[in-house]
């Protein structure tokens, strides 16, 4: 092994513990203010935020086509040391950023006002209420929108640390304007969308402050490259393509859950979904930390061993994932018990939908970000593009014909599936990419440790009563479970000696 892979394996190692670090606080806070916040604002006021603010959502899908172009070709300059091209590239994404964001806040008014006040099921009372959610939600997005180049910045130069601690204060500040909420006589609902436009808004300026601080490209320049915009755009446009697919298969589905069920059934799908954020956020912290250099290895010309980080990452994320989503699947409706009080019709259900789909999501983000070094996306985005938009009508038929809710997520799992076999085809395409390798190093560990694990947890659920004895020996048993059929099936020997030796070293000092 080189001193340069011996290198990049050390700083991704590293990077992954702070991640990891920030995540473990995050989620233990997140699911605690999670519990306040149903508490505070109750069901419905609950489900009016997370259907009225997750429309605003659905606008950073669209934004986040020209994130993920930012961040590929700040990451793409930096692996072939263009510094020159690099200031260039951030002043250029300030002034598209920038641009976007007035165009979102214009667009986000019309459309959303329609929407609120056209189609959206809000309870009596309550209008006044949801009008103030969609303008600081929308106002949050702008900002969120200006903070984007900053935040590709820090991640493509890997200083993982201050993300960390950046994003631990903002769990931190939530959780106390949550208890506030608590003893404030206002309207609650409002106050809170307030409180987060505040948060934002400090965010923002604390991302600027350590860019300009640690990064000398961070200095806005006026600057205006024909060729760079038209690189930048392109690709940007491609994004957006499957950025809209990704809209209307999380927020679209949102507005229609809404339009057939209320504000109580979008409530579930936000307990889902904080669920889902919490355990998923552990296998994007390891991506997060790995995509820089597959972006920086495929810059430099070392295919074989971006095709290897692929695997691993692949395999390892959905691994990480599968162990802390078993005891939740297994045992959901306990859980949500001892962690809400108040559980949400549905919400179950639609928990255990939502952990499968992000194990496809795991699976496929790593070869995402591959595809997107290659700057080729143009047919990717619109054969995968078009394989998730079939979630939305699909889902409209099925609740037409009297489906219950739980049918969108059936759905939406099937397209996820689908899209990928399609995803690893296109692929093969692009690039040096095998796919047989691909198969019996990720799919096939993967399939094998999954179902080993699942039906070897399964009897516990029949041989107990529901109640917290259970949940304690189910999630011990789950993760003892996983990790022997990981080491048995999921990695390979050279794996297995590589993880023994690490931990006889850590024991040994």
């Amino acid at each position: 092994m080189s001193n340069q892979t011996s290198d990049n394996n050390k700083r991704i190692a590293k990077n992954t513990l702070f991640l990891y670090f920030r995540m473990l606080f995050m989620m233990a806070v997140s699911l605690y203010t999670s519990r306040i916040i149903l508490k505070a604002l109750g069901v419905e006021d609950f489900g009016i935020y997370n259907v009225v603010g997750g429309f605003v959502t659905m606008f950073t899908y669209i934004t986040g086509s020209m994130s993920t172009a930012t961040q590929r070709f700040i990451t793409f300059a930096l692996g072939k040391k263009d510094y020159v091209g690099l200031k260039k590239v951030f002043s250029m994404a300030i002034s598209i950023h920038i641009g976007m964001a007035i165009l979102l806040l214009i667009v986000g008014e019309i459309v959303g006002l329609w929407l609120l006040y056209n189609k959206m099921i809000i309870p009596d009372g309550r209008m006044n209420a949801a009008f103030w959610v969609l303008q600081c939600s929308l106002l949050s997005t702008v900002v969120m929108v200006i903070s984007i180049p900053y935040n590709a910045l820090i991640i493509s130069h890997e200083k993982m640390s201050a993300f960390a601690y950046i994003s631990i204060l903002e769990v931190t500040l939530k959780l106390l304007l949550v208890f506030t909420l608590l003893v404030l006589p206002a309207d609650k609902l409002i106050c809170y969308a307030i409180f987060l436009l505040c948060v934002q808004v400090l965010l923002r300026f604390i991302y600027s402050i350590y860019s300009r601080r640690h990064f000398e490209e961070s200095k806005y320049q006026r600057v205006w490259d024909k060729q760079l915009f038209k690189e930048m755009s392109s690709f940007a446009g491609w994004s957006m393509f499957g950025c809209l697919a990704g809209a209307g298969q999380t927020q679209g589905l949102n507005i229609l859950l809404n339009v057939f069920f209320g504000p109580s059934v979008n409530a579930a799908r936000g307990v889902a979904v904080q669920v889902q954020n919490a355990i998923n956020g552990f296998a994007r912290n390891f991506q997060m930390s790995v995509n820089p250099q597959i972006t920086k290895n495929y810059a430099s010309g070392e295919l074989e061993y971006m095709n290897k980080l692929i695997y691993s990452s692949s395999k390892f994320s959905v691994f990480l994932l599968f162990m802390l989503s078993l005891p939740v699947i297994l045992e959901a409706h306990k859980i949500l018990q001892l962690w809400l009080g108040i559980v949400p019709d549905h919400t179950v259900a639609f928990i255990r939908f939502i952990l499968v789909i992000s194990m496809f999501e795991a699976l496929a983000n790593p070869v995402i970000c591959a595809v997107q070094a290659t700057k080729k996306i143009r047919k990717y985005q619109i054969v995968a593009g078009c394989c998730l938009m079939l979630t939305l009508p699909v889902s409209y038929l099925f609740l037409k014909l009297g489906g219950q809710p739980e049918v969108v997520f059936a759905t939406h799992l099937c397209v996820a599936f689908l899209t990928q076999v399609f995803r690893i085809y296109l692929v093969r395409e692009l690039m040096f990419f095998p796919l047989f390798p691909y198969i019996r190093k990720v799919v096939c560990p993967i399939l094998s440790v999954c179902s080993l694990s699942f039906v070897a947890a399964l009897p516990i659920l029949y041989m107990m009563d529901e109640g917290f004895l259970r949940l304690l020996i189910t999630a011990v048993t789950s993760v003892l479970l996983c990790s022997i059929f990981i080491l048995v099936c999921g990695l390979t020997a050279h794996e297995r000696i590589s993880i023994f030796s690490f931990i006889k070293k850590k024991f040994h000092k």
